[in-house]
């Protein structure tokens, strides 16, 4: 049996057995997350929105360094007006849907507890402030090389999972345009090796 090259990055998370190799996959891109406590849970009740990244409330008040995280997932997708289990999405998609949560944890681990507080009031009360975090995501997302699975993702929200015009514009307003993270990710410096 093969072990799987990923597994070290399941340190300190919980992980549903659906979802693990991905998971691990996307995990693999943030290295600087692997001692990052990080539940990520099926929840059947996201509200617009197949995902979501947020601190574990009671781990607010230990400080930055000791927060943990949860990352809901919707178990079910709507595809083209058929619901099926998430996990059953294609590979690249999952990767770089998780990838952009990881992008919101990683801008999380950032903030101090006053700051993760006004982001919270922000959040739900500005659409220009979820606009910017939502990019902000995207773009630690696509600074951990994870660029075209944003992409792969994005491609498959707009053209191929057949979501509805609404959903659609509401993604286009909020979130980075392929063209734009095609530019980021040729701007991207390289790493030395």
């Amino acid at each position: 049996m093969e072990t799987n090259k990923y597994e070290k990055f399941a340190r300190n998370k919980t992980i549903p057995p659906e979802l693990r190799n991905v998971i691990l996959k996307a995990l693999s891109f943030y290295p600087d997350l692997l001692d990052v406590k990080i539940d990520f849970e099926f929840n059947e009740h996201i509200r617009k929105s197949v995902m979501q990244a947020q601190p574990r409330y009671v781990s607010m008040l230990r400080g930055r360094k000791r927060r943990s995280y949860l990352i809901k997932i919707s178990r079910w997708f709507s595809l083209k007006g058929k619901k099926m289990p998430i996990h059953e999405l294609p590979e690249d998609v999952l990767v770089g849907w998780i990838g952009h949560e990881l992008g919101h944890i990683t801008d999380y681990m950032r903030r101090n507890d006053w700051s993760m507080l006004l982001f919270g009031l922000g959040y739900y009360t500005s659409k220009s402030f979820i606009i910017a975090a939502e990019r902000v995501a995207d773009s630690f997302a696509i600074d951990h090389g994870l660029g075209d699975y944003i992409l792969a993702t994005k491609d498959f929200i707009l053209h191929q999972a057949g979501m509805s015009e609404r959903y659609i514009r509401r993604i286009q307003r909020l979130y980075l345009p392929p063209e734009e993270i095609m530019l980021m990710m040729e701007n991207k410096p390289v790493e030395d090796e």
